[in-house]
């Protein structure tokens, strides 16, 4: 249960939100906002290109993908992983994405290492510099190549991630997109200090990891039973079958906690405002209300340091965990759309 619970903050809150631009720019326009979204919450989705999952060697490292490959892409929008760093859990917004873009532009979630359902690593843990080294090495081996730019999205602390790559791509990269951002500490978080606590302990780590693969190793209609009624009817399809296939395993866990840990000493830092400023204009953030990893404070530093970045406040009442929803990856993935079209115009069939 305290694994579940780590999940759940990890993942975030419900909150009820507004969008908000910095004084660059307009407002995206009313069929992008409330209505169309209320109307999507009431029709059934259609069916869409099914997302494929690759294993695939970076580093020597067994790397989890989620993609779906257009045939013609004008560009390529890869998406980096929060923490937990399981790439299933965007499957949802990963096949949205590709179809709100007219199948024109090829799409890729790439997980962390050991945040997998295999132990590829051995028992190996790894640290958030190694992860972000990690992405820099998947770009230079499967995309620097290619004649297509790249879109980078990154959620919470693959915003952070994100960035780092931005830092190290930027004739390649044209704009960057940090979904609801773990950029640095939040001081007045409860649930910050509680999973620092435990991340910092190595045998409390070993304990929660053990409780997770313990519940992981029952019979799956078991452990579906127990995570759905622990997580409660809004979570997706998609995202109980990455808790019971991804989460629940003793090595996601301790890689989990192992990364927290990290993250939690490199973000008491600031963020490199210097890089923000110099790319402000290929630059978009979006916040929620509520949400502890990314609070409005933080939008108000970035639009004070970096005026001319684009800043978004969610209001439809999603959740820092939009991916474990379906209504909350169909307008996440509506919004990188609305923000690539804008960048980037897509081609028309």
């Amino acid at each position: 249960m305290v694994l579940l619970r780590c999940a759940v903050d990890l993942c975030g809150s419900a909150q009820r939100c507004r969008w908000f631009r910095s004084a660059r720019g307009a407002t995206p326009g009313p069929s992008r906002s409330t209505g169309s979204m209320e109307r999507a919450r009431l029709t059934p989705f259609p069916p869409r290109e099914q997302a494929t999952t690759r294993i695939c060697k970076v580093s020597s490292f067994a790397t989890e993908l989620l993609e779906i490959r257009s045939k013609e892409p004008s560009l390529h929008v890869l998406l980096i992983a929060g923490n937990p760093g399981i790439a299933a859990f965007y499957k949802d917004c990963v096949e949205a994405l590709y179809e709100n873009l007219g199948g024109q532009a090829s799409v890729t979630a790439i997980g962390h290492i050991s945040h997998s359902q295999k132990d590829y690593e051995h028992g190996r843990l790894f640290s958030l510099y190694e992860q972000i080294d990690h992405k820099v090495d998947f770009i230079e081996q499967e995309l620097q190549h290619s004649e297509q730019p790249i879109v980078l999205v990154g959620h919470s602390i693959g915003a952070y991630i994100g960035l780092e790559v931005f830092k190290r791509f930027q004739n390649k990269i044209i704009f960057f997109v940090g979904l609801y951002p773990f950029l640095k500490m939040n001081k007045s978080s409860v649930t910050q200090s509680a999973i620092g606590y435990i991340a910092r302990s190595s045998l409390l780590s070993k304990l929660v990891s053990s409780s997770a693969s313990l519940i992981g190793s029952l019979r799956p209609s078991i452990t579906r039973g127990i995570v759905r009624r622990f997580l409660g009817p809004s979570w997706s399809v998609t995202a109980v079958d990455a808790v019971c296939c991804h989460l629940l395993r003793y090595n996601t866990v301790r890689n989990v906690l192992l990364m927290a840990m990290t993250e939690f000493q490199k973000l008491t830092e600031e963020p490199d405002w210097t890089f923000i400023r110099a790319q402000e204009e290929k630059m978009a953030f979006l916040f929620g209300v509520d949400d502890h990893w990314g609070p409005l404070s933080h939008l108000e530093e970035i639009s004070k340091h970096a005026p001319r970045v684009t800043l978004s406040v969610e209001t439809e009442g999603h959740t820092h965990g939009y991916c474990c929803t379906e209504a909350g990856s169909v307008w996440v993935a509506d919004y990188i759309a609305y923000l690539i079209k804008n960048q980037m115009p897509v081609r028309n069939n």
